[in-house]
């Protein structure tokens, strides 16, 4: 039993069967231990507890604490460069700051503590995340509920399924499930089959049943290698295979009907796998595999269907296009607006694409709802690539315009073909859906997601808790040699217009306070802002965006460990620096990146965005200041995006297979935020609504 991932993954824990003996007094304790971390333990599973012997609830407290304090950040020491932050940088003139700093970066010298206590911690009235008591049954089934997820998974939930196979190794087969839907997926179970089940039959079987393209063959090789399986990234280094892995490969290969033009999409890296995969040492055996890859090897490139869709793009022969669209209706999908666009007719292409929409997926056909409702024009066209880092880009709409009833048709269309297909599921019966599911966005493509305290999707719009005070806080690690990292807020207004930015160079700025710039963290360094919610609004500042910058150019995936969140603090004097049980949320910061953007706060709203992306460092000097062009971009992008939503996509299976109530005692399926099926359940969501 893996307590960590059944406490991250469903907020419950396991109990096992006890001897009895422990007391009240020793339960009340373990309650009270639990509740520093902003967690309640259910009255269930206070009942069961207190059917351990004393050692036994000792051990078990032991293993969920250390969870919770690996959650939540408290399993490091925070010694930030001003230890009685924030009296101490309040009370310092600004030239004191400046001769701290400066001596700070001569000698690496922190400022020594005060000697007087600081005052329990002032609580708010902020709500607790409840822990219920789970079965080993309750518990399996998160494997199948991830693996037969329609989008990707993020590397913490790979880092799950892998566990499950190599800790159940061949039990794990009476978990799996019949099929794996997702292609990526498929590529990471059988690696992690081939790798921590060798030898068993059923492996073959799941490969062979799982495995239908030339690139579902090479996104086995990548996931065998270490690489992206998303194949967006740069190739994969292969290194040497052993013969039966070079059987395996090519058996796979071999049957592929029309792989010679599946190959050729990924040429490049067919050559890096030949390299090592040999194909003509079984030219006899496995003919048309050799040839497919000897294709690419030689560039004899057939006409692919991308490049006859393109070519006819260019010459605006749409209506021969549609119909080689038709032949593709994923692609359909995805070209669906620039088809309206050039197209003289779009009634007839909308024809034509409703005659196909039933064969694409629901993740492709709610990203076009979400396109083709979205008010027009659109104040910017962001993009964010496939891969395994979260980067943003966007430039101005300057599209041909389409007409507001095609672009109603077209959603129509979608709406159509999404509610024919949910209602061949399972009734739901009466429903509930808490209408602020609007502002949270369904978990369509999480491999570039972070690990975090709470499982969320970029562009979710979250509750802030009513408080006057948030403190960021940051902490790190030194790689190879001295890693300088730095916390920075920067203060826009809601037109999207810099003000200020409170960070090393600018300690005390429009309501925000910063702990001191460390340079050197051999042993670990934090950072933490203090944010006066009610003093930045009266000042005009409508987003606070946290960035943090690797300010001496190691990314962060090349650092023992880096993390960063937000605290909701009543009184920022009261408590120490770090109090677990004022977290509400914690992010890793592992990305091939040297910027991360993880969260932005709306004042106006009182919300907090979930961000989690990159930027790259152009200027010589990596602070916030200098990529001001870039943070306005990510802003402005993370505002404006269209994309799906929760509520649309529960309301679209209500209509399908349910009845939508007022309440949620009326319903036999509940969808909110805090009950039922809650945005905060990724792998329920993916699997059983997509």
């Amino acid at each position: 039993m893996n307590q960590e991932l059944f406490l991250r993954r469903r907020s419950k824990v396991h109990v096992p069967m006890g001897t009895g003996g422990a007391t009240h007094a020793q339960v009340a304790s373990a309650v009270r231990e639990v509740a520093a971390f902003r967690c309640v333990l259910s009255e269930p599973l206070i009942e069961q507890i207190g059917r351990l012997s004393a050692i036994e609830l000792k051990c078990w407290l032991r293993e969920i604490v250390g969870v919770l304090r690996r959650e939540t950040g408290a399993h490091v020491h925070y010694s930030p460069l001003y230890p009685d932050f924030p009296e101490q940088v309040l009370a310092a003139s600004e030239a004191q700051l400046y001769l701290n700093a400066v001596m700070h970066y001569l000698t690496l010298r922190r400022l020594p503590p005060s000697e007087h206590s600081r005052p329990a911690m002032l609580e708010g009235n902020f709500i607790s995340r409840v822990i219920e008591p789970g079965s080993v049954s309750e518990f399996e089934s998160l494997l199948e509920q991830l693996v037969s997820s329609r989008s990707s998974l993020s590397e913490e939930e790979t880092a799950d399924v892998i566990w499950f196979i190599r800790r159940y190794k061949d039990d794990v087969f009476r978990l799996l499930p019949d099929a794996v839907p997702f292609r990526e997926i498929r590529a990471q179970v059988g690696s992690a089959l081939i790798l921590h089940v060798p030898g068993d039959a059923r492996v073959n079987a799941f490969l062979e049943h799982n495995v239908e393209t030339a690139t579902d063959v090479l996104r086995l090789a990548v996931a065998l290698n270490g690489g992206d399986v998303s194949l967006a990234t740069a190739s994969t280094r292969f290194t040497a295979m052993k013969r039966s892995m070079r059987r395996l490969l090519l058996r796979l290969l071999e049957p592929i009907p029309n792989a010679v033009e599946d190959v050729m999409r990924h040429s490049e890296r067919w050559k890096r796998l030949a390299e090592v995969l040999h194909p003509g040492d079984y030219a006899d055996k496995y003919p048309r595999a050799l040839a497919a890859i000897t294709a690419a090897r030689r560039n004899e490139a057939p006409a692919s269907f991308g490049s006859r869709v393109e070519t006819l793009f260019a010459q605006r022969h749409i209506a021969t296009l549609t119909p080689l669209l038709q032949s593709h209706p994923g692609e359909f999908a995805r070209r669906l607006d620039a088809t309206l666009r050039r197209s003289m007719e779009p009634e007839a292409v909308l024809d034509a694409f409703e005659a196909v929409a039933a064969q694409v997926s629901s993740p492709v056909l709610l990203q076009l709802l979400a396109q083709v409702s979205a008010p027009r024009p659109l104040p910017l066209r962001a993009f964010t690539p496939k891969g395994s880092l979260a980067k943003v880009y966007g430039i101005k709409d300057r599209r041909e315009p389409v007409t507001p009833d095609v672009l109603a048709r077209a959603a129509q269309i979608c709406e159509d073909a999404l509610v024919t297909r949910f209602a061949l599921l399972p009734p739901l019966g009466r429903c509930f859906i808490d209408p602020t599911l609007r502002e949270y966005r369904v978990p369509l493509a999480q491999r570039a997601s972070s690990k975090s305290l709470r499982t969320l999707v970029r562009g979710s719009r979250l509750p802030m808790p009513d408080t006057r005070f948030i403190r960021l806080f940051l902490w790190w690690k030194n790689g190879r040699g001295r890693t300088d990292i730095d916390l920075s807020a920067a203060f826009f207004d809601a037109n999207f217009v810099f003000r200020e930015a409170v960070a090393y160079y600018n300690l005390k700025g429009y309501g925000g306070y910063h702990s001191g710039d460390i340079v050197d963290a051999p042993k670990g360094a934090s950072e933490f802002i203090d944010l006066d919610l009610d003093v930045l609004a009266e000042k005009g500042i409508r987003y606070v965006v946290t960035s943090i910058n690797s300010f001496t150019e190691q990314p962060y995936c090349d650092l023992p460990e880096c993390f960063a969140g937000w605290m909701a603090r009543t009184d920022t004097a009261s408590g120490e620096v770090f109090e677990p049980k004022s977290v509400f949320d914690r992010i890793d910061i592992a990305s091939d990146t040297v910027i991360c953007l993880p969260f932005v706060m709306d004042l106006q709203e009182r919300r907090m965005i979930w961000a989690d992306l990159g930027l790259t460092s152009s200027p010589r000097w990596n602070n916030v200041e200098n990529n001001l062009g870039g943070v306005s971009l990510m802003l402005r992008a993370l505002i404006h995006t269209p994309r799906p939503d929760l509520e649309t996509l529960f309301d679209l299976h209500v209509r399908a297979r349910g009845q939508r109530v007022a309440s949620p005692q009326q319903a036999q399926t509940v969808f909110a935020t805090d009950q039922g099926i809650t945005p905060f359940d990724t792998d329920l969501i993916r699997s059983q609504f997509l």
